[in-house]
């Protein structure tokens, strides 16, 4: 099979080619915002479509689990088909999926076709960073590495800012519209200008029906576990255990094809790269972080303070103005400085601004979020750019494909194991801390009687004839925000904790050499 020619350090890049790249970037764009787009519009689609509460979660869920499936898959399938074929088909499938969701008349349709969408834009994500980290040579990545990285933060980062105005001033359907032209023309644009190599049609011989068969076994009943398992007491719910234990069978038998197979449908050989082990590491706690913080400040602001959808979403965009006006620095500086300790400061600042938010009370607003908001953005993008260079830099380029697969699946996978364990440690932490609540309320307590006269007397105020009702069920009121206020703490605690201890172990990684991949065939 014939390789692109390699790219000399100073050479230009090709103009094509950089079309092509952006091109490239831009479907990826789209594919990570719909993973959250659709995550403050979700009241919007459930009354559209006449559905349940438990019926309308699946839009999110069938999205993650079918994306989840195809972001390792995309390794091999782009080794077959080559990098224009996927990327474009998964720009064309991505775009038909996203008009027939607009088109959906009932939930099933749309749990359905959200399916197709997430399983046809998990192909493009990968495809983006493995065309970084072979089509350019290392000079060029001051550049390109913080492209991709504004865009794997930025995207999720912004997706309910996006999606509360769309749906806000327009309507939901305008969720998935919105994706149509630009789709058209990402679908063209990949199929006419890459060229960066050529497909292998003889290795889908060697396609391992069985491998991918467990792999979506391990994978989605895994995805489904995380986000079912939280709201239904775990494996005291039938349908959960259930899901687990096929993800156990699943997960024997998906690693052990994929370690005794000639050509497995996932190769799992680039982690005996030690920079490529940590940097999934990493990028599995920052997926944590990413997707942890993007749900729990919407979260705060709609259940504290009583934003709708558009306001949290006007609240949450400092985060994302952060990390664009962030990018061009963090990709000087990654050439500038060593990455571990460009790495180093990213953890250290994204704890930081988390540990901020351990002082929260039921009355911060914008202003009081806007630091944490702004410290939390400019560390992320501090974060990804060498992480990315770190873990995907030192790689041979025949392990591009395939390694950029399994380096996105673990943010992802970070995510959903972060967002099952806020969502567990939230609904704990507040029965525990409005049980201490409720033990402090009696009637010897003088401050709390107070309170409760004055709710009385104001109530009776204003014609209310069961007043000490009322007061009592006011104070039950302020004492279950209070502990929901406590429970966000303890999530934020934990979580600046992780960053911080996980800073440390940024030194055990390899600074990339200068002859690091650049543009080898595939």
């Amino acid at each position: 099979m014939a390789a692109p020619a390699m790219q000399t350090p100073d050479a230009p890049i090709p103009a094509r080619r950089m079309f092509a790249f952006l091109a490239m970037v831009f479907g990826m764009f789209m594919a990570i915002l719909d993973i959250q787009i659709v995550s403050a519009s979700l009241s919007d689609i459930r009354a559209g479509l006449s559905a349940t509460p438990d019926e309308v979660s699946w839009v999110q869920t069938s999205y993650l689990i079918a994306e989840v499936i195809m972001i390792p898959l995309s390794g091999f399938l782009s080794r077959v088909m080559s990098t224009r074929y996927i990327f474009s088909l998964s720009a064309a499938g991505f775009t038909l999926a996203s008009l027939l969701c607009a088109t959906a008349t009932n939930i099933n349709e749309m749990i359905l076709y959200r399916a197709i969408q997430g399983f046809v834009g998990g192909g493009m994500i990968p495809a983006v960073f493995a065309a970084a980290y072979t089509i350019f040579p290392p000079s060029k990545r001051a550049i390109v590495s913080p492209i991709i990285g504004l865009v794997a933060t930025l995207a999720p980062t912004v997706g309910p800012t996006v999606g509360g105005y769309l749906s806000h001033t327009m309507s939901w359907h305008w969720l998935f519209l919105v994706n149509v032209i630009p789709g058209i023309c990402v679908a063209i644009a990949t199929f006419t200008l890459i060229d960066f190599d050529k497909p292998d049609w003889k290795l889908a011989k060697r396609f391992d029906w069985w491998g991918l068969a467990a792999m979506a076994t391990f994978l989605g009943a895994l995805q489904y576990v995380l986000e079912e398992g939280p709201g239904n007491d775990w494996l005291q719910d039938e349908a959960v255990l259930i899901a687990t234990i096929a993800m156990a069978v699943g997960m024997v038998f998906f690693f052990w094809r994929a370690l005794t197979r000639d050509e497995p449908i996932v190769d799992l050989t680039a982690f005996s790269n030690v920079n490529f082990a940590f940097g999934s590491v990493f990028s599995f706690v920052m997926g944590i972080g990413l997707y942890g913080l993007t749900y729990l400040y919407p979260l705060y602001l709609g259940q504290i303070r009583g934003y709708d959808s558009l306001m949290i979403g006007e609240a949450v965009f400092v985060s994302g103005l952060a990390m664009f006006f962030t990018a061009p620095l963090a990709g000087v500086l990654s050439q500038k400085m060593d990455l571990r300790i460009m790495l180093f400061f990213g953890f250290v600042g994204f704890s930081a601004s988390t540990w901020m938010l351990t002082r929260l009370t039921p009355d911060w607003d914008f202003w009081e979020l806007f630091f944490p908001q702004v410290l939390r953005g400019v560390s992320l993008m501090f974060c990804m750019v060498p992480v990315n260079n770190l873990a995907l830099g030192t790689l041979s380029p025949d392990k591009l494909k395939g390694a950029s697969g399994l380096y996105n699946l673990t943010r992802n996978l970070g995510g959903a194991v972060g967002l099952a364990v806020i969502n567990t440690l939230l609904s704990d932490r507040n029965d525990l801390h409005y049980a201490r609540l409720a033990e402090r309320l009696n009637w010897a307590n003088s401050e709390a009687m107070r309170q409760f006269t004055l709710m009385k007397q104001n109530l009776a105020a204003h014609g209310i004839a069961d007043s000490t009702t009322g007061a009592l069920a006011q104070l039950a009121g302020r004492i279950s925000k209070q502990a929901t206020v406590l429970s966000f703490i303890d999530v934020f605690t934990l979580l600046g904790i992780l960053f911080a201890s996980l800073a440390f172990f940024a030194i055990l990684m390899r600074k990339p050499g200068g002859a690091a991949p650049a543009g080898g065939g595939h």
